[in-house]
């Protein structure tokens, strides 16, 4: 059952490249006390997420920002260490936190899961966009269109803000 507005985030932990290699990072960590735009892409380095959802984040960090989120978070099911190479490669060393959902852990608990076995990618993150308040999902963007970033994107979620 997918994650609905209103509802409090479960319990997870991430991975997230450093120069001191990587940490962990948990949901209330990231999200406790603060307001946060998470946004997850079927996979680093992929088309869609390379070249639209996440430019349009970074391109878009300020405004964002400016209008009271703490903090812009990436996620996939991918490693730490993809994470962190889509990171550098990107730009957005730094500006966004790139987190790793290995196991596909909080994925499967959101209830955002798709299983992408046919295209060789086995269980990846549908697309979408949250807006996060104290843990708490305020606005849930997933795109129903494979290949769009259009309602989970940066200009959608400014719109919301």
């Amino acid at each position: 059952m997918t994650i609905a507005i209103g509802e409090k985030l479960p319990a997870a932990t991430f991975k997230e490249k450093t120069a001191d290699g990587p940490v962990e990072i948990t949901t209330e960590q990231l999200f406790g006390g603060k307001r946060v735009v998470l946004f997850a892409v079927p996979g680093a380095f992929t088309p869609t997420c390379s070249l639209n959802h996440l430019p349009g984040y970074l391109e878009n960090r300020d405004a964002i920002l400016a209008k009271g989120v703490d903090e812009i978070a990436v996620l996939a099911v991918n490693d730490w260490h993809v994470m962190g190479a889509w990171a550098q490669s990107s730009g957005g060393l730094g500006k966004i936190h790139f987190l790793a959902d290995w196991d596909a852990g909080f994925t499967k608990a959101v209830g955002l899961d798709a299983d992408l076995s046919a295209g060789g990618l086995g269980v990846r993150s549908k697309r979408y966009s949250m807006l996060v308040e104290d843990g708490v999902v305020k606005s849930l963007n997933v795109e129903e269109t494979p290949g769009q970033a259009t309602v989970s994107g940066a200009a959608a979620m400014l719109e919301q803000l």
